[in-house]
C-alpha cells in the first residue's frame, strides 16, 4: 500500500465514495462514521493522513481536528478537512483549526490525489523525524529541541514585481518572518552566492508562461533549496497547471487573489514543516553526534544503526509497509591499504560515505558498519525501488576514482551489495538478525560472482 488514510464522514456515501477513489490509488482506507470514533482510530491506527468532513455529526471537522493536533499522540499527523465549494470562511477556519489542507466539494479525482500524495511527503518526514527522536531516546539521549521561534526567511516570486509586492502588503503583520522580493531570473543567481530562504511563494507565470513550474524543478534539483518549501500561486481555472506543479515538487497550491489570510495561514504551516525538515538533517545534540557518528567519516556508526533499525522493524510491522536493508563492502580494500597506504585507504572511505550519503534520501540511514563495510536502512521502500537504489549506489561508487595519490596515481574502487527486504506481509524477515544474515549472506555471493554487483537475498528470489 502506498499509505494509510482515514477517512472521517457521518454520511456513509460520502465515505464509500471517497474510499473508492483513494483505494484506486492504492492507498489503505479506514473509515469512521463520527468524530470520536476518527479520534479513537487516529490513535490506535496511527494513520499517516485524516481527512475529515466539515461535519461529522457529534462535532464540527474544525473541533475534530483541534483535538487532533493537541494530542501528543496524533499532532504530528497531516488533516485535511472536507470544505464547501462556496464558503471562503469555512477554508480558513480549517487552516485556523490547524488543518494541512483543505478540500473543496465536489472531490475531483486528479486533484485529490494530487493533494494526498503532497501531504503523505509531508507525513513521511514528520514519521522519520519521530523514529530518530525515538532511536535517540532509546541510546540515553534526549530527544532533539523542537523549537521554531527564530524568524524564517520567504522569498516572493511573482509573475511581475507588482504582484510580489502585493503580496507582501496583505501578509504584513501576519507573517512575522524575513520576506524579501526576487525576480524570478535573478532566483538561481542568488542562490549560488549563498542567499536562500526557507520557503519561497512562486507565481506559476513567474517569467513566463510555465517558467514558474520550471523554477520549481529548478529549486528542487539544487541541494541548498532541496528541502525548502515551495507554494506556488495559480490561476483559478488553470487546474493542469496546479497539478503539474504538486507533482514537480510543490509543497502547497493558493488560487490567485485568495484571501491574504489563507496565504499567511499557509506559510506559517510549510515553515513549521521547513524546520522540522532542518531537524531531520542536523544532529539531535553534540553528546549524540559523538557516541553515534563514526570519526573517519561522520557517517552514523554500528551503535546508532542497531537501535534506529529496530525501530524501523517495528514501525513497518504497525504500519504494514516494507523497507530494504543493504550491506556495502568495497572491494579488496585491503590491496588499496598494502598499496598506497592507510592514509590513501582512509580518503577512500571518506570518498565512497561522501557518494553514499549524497545519493540516499534524508529518511534513510547510511552507517558505516566495519572497517570497509556500510549499511544502509531505507523505510517504506519496495524491492523494486531497492535494487534500483542499490544500483544507483554501486555505480556511484566506481564511477570515478575515489582519490588521487600524491603522485599523482588515481584509485578507483568497486564495491558489492548484498540486499535484504523486510517488513509487511509474506516471506520477508522480521528480525534484525535474519535480516542481517540475509544481507551478509547476499554480499558475499555478490563477492563470490565476481564482485561489483548487487545481489538480492535468496529468501525473495
Amino acid at each position: 500500500m502506498a499509505g494509510r488514510i482515514l477517512i472521517a464522514d457521518n454520511v456513509p456515501t460520502n465515505r464509500i465514495i471517497l474510499k473508492v477513489k483513494l483505494a484506486a490509488a492504492f492507498y489503505d482506507v479506514t473509515q469512521a462514521s463520527s468524530g470520536e470514533e476518527a479520534l479513537t482510530l487516529a490513535r490506535d491506527k496511527r494513520p499517516n493522513l485524516i481527512i475529515l468532513d466539515g461535519n461529522l455529526g457529534d462535532m464540527s471537522g474544525d473541533e475534530a481536528c483541534r483535538r487532533l493536533k493537541s494530542d501528543p499522540r496524533t499532532r504530528h499527523i497531516p488533516v485535511a478537512i472536507i470544505t464547501p465549494t462556496q464558503r471562503p470562511d469555512a477554508k480558513i477556519s480549517a487552516l485556523k483549526a490547524g488543518a494541512d489542507e483543505f478540500l473543496s466539494k465536489p472531490l475531483d479525482e486528479l486533484t485529490l490525489t494530487a493533494r494526498v500524495r503532497t501531504l503523505m511527503r509531508a507525513s513521511a518526514t514528520s514519521e522519520e523525524l519521530r523514529r530518530r527522536n525515538e532511536t535517540a531516546h532509546a541510546l540515553g539521549f534526549s530527544e532533539a529541541a523542537q523549537s521554531y521561534e527564530t524568524p524564517g526567511r520567504i522569498t516572493l516570486i511573482g509573475s511581475t514585481t507588482e504582484e510580489a509586492m502585493s503580496w507582501r502588503a496583505g501578509l504584513k503583520g501576519m507573517v512575522h518572518d524575513d520576506i524579501t522580493i526576487e525576480r524570478a531570473d535573478h532566483v538561481l543567481e542568488a542562490i549560488y552566492h549563498g542567499d536562500v530562504s526557507d520557503l519561497y511563494v512562486v507565481s506559476a507565470q513567474a517569467g513566463g508562461s510555465r517558467d514558474g513550474l520550471r523554477l520549481i524543478s529548478d529549486l528542487r534539483a539544487r541541494q541548498a533549496t532541496r528541502n525548502a518549501g515551495i507554494v506556488v500561486v495559480h490561476g483559478q481555472q488553470d487546474r493542469h497547471e496546479a497539478l503539474m506543479a504538486l507533482d514537480l515538487g510543490a509543497n502547497d497550491l493558493i488560487t490567485r487573489g485568495a484571501d491574504p489570510e489563507e496565504m499567511a495561514l499557509r506559510l506559517r504551516t510549510q515553515m513549521r514543516r521547513k524546520k522540522e525538515a532542518d531537524l531531520l538533517t542536523l544532529t539531535l545534540d553534540e553528546g549524540l553526534r559523538l557516541a553515534t557518528r563514526d570519526k573517519l567519516t561522520g557517517l552514523y556508526n554500528r551503535h546508532y544503526a542497531i537501535p534506529h533499525l529496530e525501530n524501523m522493524i517495528e514501525q513497518a510491522r504497525e504500519n504494514q509497509k516494507h523497507f530494504a536493508v543493504m550491506l556495502i563492502d568495497i572491494d579488496k580494500f585491503k590491496a588499496v591499504n598494502d598499496t598506497f597506504g592507510h592514509g590513501v585507504g582512509d580518503a577512500v572511505l571518506v570518498e565512497v560515505a561522501k557518494r553514499l550519503r549524497d545519493t540516499l534520501r534524508s529518511m534513510d540511514l547510511l552507517a558505516r558498519f566495519g572497517g570497509e563495510e556500510f549499511l544502509v536502512c531505507m523505510p517504506m521502500t519496495s524491492l523494486v525501488e531497492a535494487r534500483t537504489v542499490a544500483e544507483r549506489l554501486r555505480t556511484a561508487i566506481c564511477s570515478q576514482p575515489a582519490t588521487v595519490t600524491a603522485d599523482g596515481t588515481p584509485v578507483t574502487v568497486s564495491a558489492s551489495i548484498g540486499l535484504a527486504m523486510g517488513g509487511a506481509s509474506g516471506p520477508a524477515p522480521s528480525d534484525i538478525d535474519t535480516l542481517l544474515e540475509i544481507a551478509d549472506r547476499a554480499l558475499y555471493a555478490a563477492k563470490a560472482e565476481g564482485r561489483n554487483q548487487v545481489t538480492l537475498g535468496s529468501y525473495a528470489a
